[in-house]
């Protein structure tokens, strides 16, 4: 389930979220995750910044932290996979009426990218990742993602969405027995969703 309320950490500086994934690889990183991302929120004044309240805040922030934890766990593993898949989500498009020219395929079920905008997020994530050979799919929600994954056999996984999300899909990808790796939206909402790109690049 998506978070009850919308965000935007995308203006937030870039070394905030090194602070985050350093904070998900501590050891003993329960007992310290609280008090440092209080220490973190008040630092990069995050409250302020969003307008959100402290316990939203400390929700995402925790979110992140758990995401990046998974994702250096399964990093090893991911590496050695062969056929992968990219989950992005449709929400990201540039446009969501009929400037975007991407059509929907129910029979897989994703939109199809017609690379009609070479400054769209989604554009640029489906030409990078179909150049390092990943299946990519649009999705629009994750209730598709449990058909896909049944009709194809992916090794590794890479996901992108709200964090909410992507600790559901991370136990789906576990039950399955599948490589993942996740990356979370800095921007939530129904539309203009956003991700940070070189993370993406990173991680493919």
């Amino acid at each position: 389930m998506p978070y009850k309320f919308t965000f935007d950490l995308s203006k937030i500086p870039r070394f905030f979220f090194k602070e985050i994934a350093m904070v998900s690889y501590q050891k003993d990183m329960h007992k310290k995750v609280g008090r440092t991302l209080h220490e973190i929120i008040r630092r990069f004044r995050i409250q302020e910044a969003t307008g959100l309240n402290l316990s939203d805040v400390v929700l995402i922030l925790e979110d992140f932290v758990e995401i990046q934890g998974r994702n250096f766990l399964e990093k090893d593993r991911f590496i050695k996979t062969r056929e992968r898949a990219l989950f992005l989500p449709h929400c990201s498009r540039k446009y969501m009426d009929s400037r975007c020219r991407a059509v929907f395929d129910p029979s897989i079920p994703s939109y199809i990218c017609a690379h009609c905008s070479s400054d769209c997020l989604i554009n640029k994530a489906v030409s990078f990742a179909e150049g390092k050979g990943y299946d990519v799919y649009i999705l629009p929600g994750g209730s598709c993602i449990p058909r896909i994954l049944k009709a194809k056999h992916y090794e590794g996984v890479v996901g992108v969405s709200c964090g909410e999300e992507l600790k559901q899909g991370g136990e789906l990808l576990r039950s399955m027995r599948i490589a993942g790796q996740a990356i979370p939206l800095v921007k939530n909402g129904c539309a203009n969703t956003s991700f940070n790109l070189e993370t993406l690049y990173s991680i493919l």
